[in-house]
């Protein structure tokens, strides 16, 4: 298991209650914080070091699960400032000991009211992919505001101590706005007397609906954006059930179909009669299947999925048995696909006639950063902060995001643009249970390529048998074979991406069943994990080192 536990916490900070200042004594500083920890009493792994530090603050002074990932985000949107913005938005998945339930917060916004089809129609190229026309109503805010309201035991000025700690060092020019914002958000809270679920609404209602909505609205409208106060104020942060597969014993949970999620409960509804155990970790064959799953799964992502608010996903039949068992054949052991196969689930048929396969202009990848956090009372979250790195709002100091960009402007299309719908994301956090308790908590930055890494490490603890930092930093493969979920990409129709680590001979093969293959030299995505031993109670977290993760644990 892991040889490296390590308690790392902040430096005492003096703008932090009596509840989070108190024993920072013999305290690590951030910097000595690692890739993986080992502990009993809590653990997080993410992004940033001081973010990961900052959640495990929280834990380490009483806090749960969903007090240190709010902690966690919160810093992240400084520490990883060029992923994940204040103004963007989260999916928080959460374990509630106490119920014995798996939810999901919804912490995206929708478009604006004024984006719609035919505005973007009219401009060249689309929807941007940089620039304040392409900003969503912010979610991340709320998202974790209902996390703490539900889940959570401190305030929101508890949890936003670390984060100013930080923004006080004034290291960027927008550090100072930023800092004034939080303590806005701050102050509006205390006009609840103390009563803490009181004065999470207030804060929620200052930046939805009170006077920084209304300086939000003012500069977009200022500037050309899109956003409006009307926007801002009728933001709602859904709370619903998650979707689940059962693979192997294990029950893995995945949010909606407003986010790319699913696709992985389908990958391993067609994987579950391939013993891959046996097959063997990344041998030709194992590599060849899980790619080609990945491929007719990733199809059904491109041609169905979108909010189902708007429109009528077939959710039930896309993870259903009887549709697996159609699709299944269409796996060529022998030869790579190269063709885009979606199929038809509302009339149980392996391949769709006539599937819309329209493409975009594209665009550059977009990064994102992760969450994953565990308590001592067998709470855990999962969490996916994203926003890209946007434009400033003002003296604001709130970087609005460009999620709208993962939208497409195809009339017809299930992830057509619409006001008020949410964009079919690609953020993608998880949680996997055995018999009924939480075993492995993940979320994964990398775009398109999130549940294709996620799927590896999945594979990798549950039928390879690897421990968290074994399955974190195992070689990797990934296909472009789908469209892309930024500006609709086109489809590199064949190809498989392998790490140079990858066995010569393993390439050879694969090569001769016709993957298109290319060598990469980065990493493929960024995966955070936390691994719940369920007879002992560890909690054994780690994230990729090449990937820049950390992790800590007490």
């Amino acid at each position: 298991m892991f040889r490296l536990a390590c308690v790392c916490i902040l430096t005492a900070l003096t703008s932090m209650s009596p509840l989070l200042a108190q024993g920072n004594k013999d305290k690590k500083p951030a910097s000595d914080i690692g890739w993986q920890a080992t502990g009993k009493s809590g653990a997080v792994s993410g992004g940033g070091s001081e973010a990961v530090a900052a959640g495990l603050t929280i834990l380490q002074q009483g806090g749960n699960a969903a007090d240190g990932a709010v902690a966690t985000i919160l810093a992240l949107t400084v520490t990883d400032s060029e992923r994940v913005c204040f103004g963007g938005e989260v999916p928080i998945m959460v374990y509630d000991a106490k119920r014995n339930v798996v939810e999901v917060i919804c912490g995206l916004g929708t478009a604006p009211r004024l984006a719609t089809r035919e505005h973007f129609e009219k401009k060249r190229g689309g929807i941007p992919a940089k620039g304040f026309e392409s900003a969503a109503v912010p979610g991340l805010l709320d998202g974790c505001v209902t996390a703490l309201d539900r889940c959570g035991t401190i305030t929101f000025a508890e949890a936003a101590a670390p984060t100013l700690a930080i923004l006080d060092r004034h290291e960027k020019p927008w550090h100072a706005d930023l800092a004034s914002t939080l303590r806005r958000l701050s102050d509006a809270e205390k006009q609840a007397g103390g009563e803490r679920k009181r004065g999470l609404r207030h804060v929620a209602d200052c930046f939805y609906r009170g006077p920084i909505a209304k300086e939000l609205s003012a500069w977009s409208e200022a500037n050309g954006g899109l956003l409006r106060y009307t926007d801002l104020a009728t933001h709602v942060t859904r709370v619903e059930d998650p979707l689940s597969v059962d693979y192997r014993g294990y029950t893995v949970y995945k949010t909606g179909a407003w986010n790319q999620g699913p696709y992985l409960l389908q990958t391993l509804r067609l994987l579950e009669t391939f013993d891959l155990k046996k097959m063997g970790h990344n041998q030709p064959d194992t590599i060849h299947v899980m790619a080609e799953a990945m491929k007719l799964a990733l199809a059904d992502r491109d041609a169905y999925y979108a909010d189902p608010l708007f429109v009528d996903v077939p959710t039930d039949a896309l993870l259903s048995k009887k549709y697996a068992e159609l699709r299944r054949p269409l796996i060529d052991m022998k030869k790579a696909s190269l063709v885009r196969q979606p199929g038809d689930p509302r009339n149980m048929r392996a391949i769709l006639d006539k599937p819309p396969l329209e493409v975009g202009d594209g665009g550059p990848g977009k990064d994102t950063t992760t969450c994953v956090v565990a308590d001592k009372w067998g709470n855990v979250v999962a969490a996916t902060p994203s926003g890209f790195h946007g434009v400033i709002a003002g003296k604001t100091g709130v970087q609005l995001g460009t999620r709208l960009q993962s939208f497409n402007t195809w009339k017809g299309h299930p992830n057509c643009i619409e006001p008020g719908k949410r964009p079919r994301i690609t953020l993608t956090p998880g949680i996997i249970l055995k018999e009924g308790k939480p075993l492995l908590a993940i979320s994964v930055a990398g775009g398109d390529l999130q549940d294709q890494t996620a799927l590896q490490v999945i594979v990798n603890c549950i039928d390879h048998g690897m421990t968290p930092a074994e399955a974190v930093t195992a070689v990797r493969f990934a296909t472009k074979h789908h469209l892309g979920s930024f500006r609709q990409a086109p489809p590199e129709l064949g190809s498989l991406l392998l790490y140079p680590e990858t066995a010569k001979a393993t390439i050879s093969d694969l090569a001769a069943r016709g993957h298109k293959i290319t060598m990469s030299q980065k990493h493929l995505a960024e995966p955070s994990v936390i691994v719940i031993d369920q007879k002992t109670g560890v909690l054994n977290a780690a994230g990729d080192p090449r990937a820049k993760r950390h992790s800590a644990a007490y």
